[in-house]
């Protein structure tokens, strides 16, 4: 079992922080996700295995979606239905675009579209391939191994309006 971080709360602050299991990631994912609401644009960035999708189940579990939450690489889009936490309605489009391979494959999935949709929430892996079709106004993820242990990673929690001030130091899950 572990331990999270006290400071970490519903206003939880942006930053990059450290996980050592895939539990701790989706804890993480949930204490992010008190920041969220209709409309928002969540890009996901890291290298196979990093922990972009069980950081959507975070989300998604802070929303209550009963659903099974899985990466949705071979169907690109999956809709999650839940509620926030005054229990209005929210929906959640979980983006894969791994397979995407050109500009074209992006307008045929609609990806600009449901990226600018303002009632549901969009978390998109893989968004290095959106080739800017992503509104200017997004959160950022970038997910990291730690070169020291398999099971460690770090994550780097940004918007791209705020400045990027980060401390020396890390905040760490433990």
């Amino acid at each position: 079992m572990f331990a999270l971080v006290q400071q970490i709360s519903a206003a939880m602050e942006l930053g990059t922080y450290t996980t050592r299991s895939e539990e701790e990631t989706i804890e993480l994912g949930k204490q992010f996700a008190a920041r969220l609401k209709p409309g928002d644009v969540v890009a996901l960035y890291g290298d196979l295995g990093a922990g972009k999708t069980e950081f959507v189940k975070g989300i998604c579990a802070y929303f209550h979606v009963s659903q099974i939450v899985s990466s949705p690489t071979f169907t690109i889009i999956n809709r999650y239905e839940g509620e926030d936490a005054a229990h209005h309605h929210v929906t959640l489009y979980h983006i894969d675009l791994y397979r995407i391979k050109s500009p074209k494959e992006l307008e045929e999935i609609g990806l600009a579209e449901c990226a600018e949709e303002g009632t549901a929430i969009k978390l998109i892996e893989w968004a290095e391939k959106a080739n800017g079709t992503l509104p200017k106004h997004h959160y950022s993820i970038h997910f990291e191994f730690s070169p020291e242990d398999i099971n460690t990673r770090r994550i780097r929690i940004s918007y791209d309006e705020e400045p990027q001030v980060e401390s020396e130091e890390e905040k760490i899950l433990v």
